[in-house]
């Protein structure tokens, strides 16, 4: 990813996906992207997160960029919110874990407890 317009290109995408299947997300997937999140990798965080979800053709899961979170030693930072359960709050999210995330957190609903930095 090269540029602001592909992230947008990629949420337009993301939030197209969601319309189209005529639900509402139950599980929120929010991305650092502010100035500090994108400086540590978010865009490639968020661009994995979408391509996993994309793959595994999962639903019901909305994945949205958020400012700055106040926490920049700890970016890129991934929040996972599944109703009934605490919120989540990744720190340090490379693609990979991202994936990671998705894999485990998402498609298992088992918590990476080592990267959690904090719950809500």
């Amino acid at each position: 990813m090269t540029s602001l317009a592909e992230l947008e290109k990629i949420r337009d995408q993301a939030r197209r996906l969601t319309e189209l299947r005529g639900e509402k997300p139950q599980t929120k997937v929010v991305i650092g992207m502010g100035t500090c999140g994108i400086a540590a990798g978010a865009r490639e965080t968020m661009k994995a997160i979408l391509d996993e979800i994309n793959k595994r053709n999962l639903t019901g899961i909305a994945v949205t960029p958020t400012g700055c979170l106040g926490l920049c030693e700890q970016e890129p930072i991934v929040e996972v919110e599944i109703p009934d359960q605490p919120r989540i709050v990744y720190g340090k999210i490379s693609a990979e874990k991202a994936r990671q995330i998705v894999a485990k957190h998402l498609v298992n609903n088992n918590i990476i407890d080592e990267w959690v930095i904090g719950r809500k």
